[in-house]
């Protein structure tokens, strides 16, 4: 069962000018890493992309949660589906909605209750999303709520908590961030990354019926080994 007491959790509060770099930095981490780091972010997007044995609907709905600037987008058949995508940034929705007009844009926070229906998706997709969310039960029993009974959730997340992401995190946004702002990282992701990838899946679990794990670069179930974790999911019934 879901230990409800510990959430939600409580980041540490910023000063006016570090939340200035956290937006900044957001918003140029999405414009470098499909650059830089293409092999991540092709498993990334690539996971989570349509498969065929979720064509069942001639109508399918897909609903993304926090799209960014619209990175996953570009991975999808815009044609097979109608895709909604969600984003709690502003800024970020209005540019999504200049790249890609046929989609539709949300802007809100899944922690909180959608402008959606019950059971209104066939699919929903978060990709490194659930590891920012301090309230994560409320997010994930909202994205529950919107999917269809025989619906799929597809999460991309870091394995936060590892030793290899730790090592990987450390040659490549640390550095960025530091060079860029002079000053040090660790509140950052302190802010930022408030999951650790064994809470989440716990918390997966407790939720939904886990159909797949697929770890990346190494295919061995193991957190300290890898970098992310592609987790395919079934509501349960």
């Amino acid at each position: 069962m879901t230990n409800f007491q510990r959430w939600p959790k409580q980041p540490a509060q910023l000063s006016s000018g570090q939340e200035a770099i956290r937006e900044d930095f957001m918003r140029y981490w999405h414009e470098v890493l499909p650059r830089r780091y293409s092999a991540i972010e092709r498993f990334n997007h690539g996971y989570p992309t349509l498969r065929r044995s979720e064509l069942a609907s001639a109508t399918l709905q897909t609903l993304e949660v926090g799209s960014g600037l619209g990175e996953h987008i570009e991975y999808e058949d815009l044609r097979l589906q109608h895709y909604t995508a969600l984003e709690l940034r502003e800024g970020l929705a209005r540019r999504i909605e200049e790249r890609f007009p046929q989609v539709e844009v949300l802007v809100g926070d899944v922690q909180k209750r959608l402008a959606a229906a019950d059971g209104q998706f066939d699919r929903v997709i978060a990709v490194h999303v659930l590891e920012h969310l301090p309230d994560l039960p409320s997010a994930l029993m909202e994205i529950r709520r919107v999917l269809k009974p025989k619906g799929t959730f597809t999460a991309v997340i870091p394995c936060e908590g590892g030793l290899a992401y730790e090592i990987g995190r450390n040659l490549t946004s640390r550095r960025l961030f530091e060079k860029r702002y002079k000053c040090s990282y660790d509140w950052f992701i302190r802010a930022e990354h408030v999951n650790t990838c064994q809470e989440i899946l716990r918390e997966l679990g407790a939720m939904f019926n886990v159909r797949e794990q697929v770890f990346w670069p190494f295919r061995v179930p193991i957190i300290h080994a890898n970098a992310v974790v592609g987790v395919r999911c079934s509501p349960r019934e």
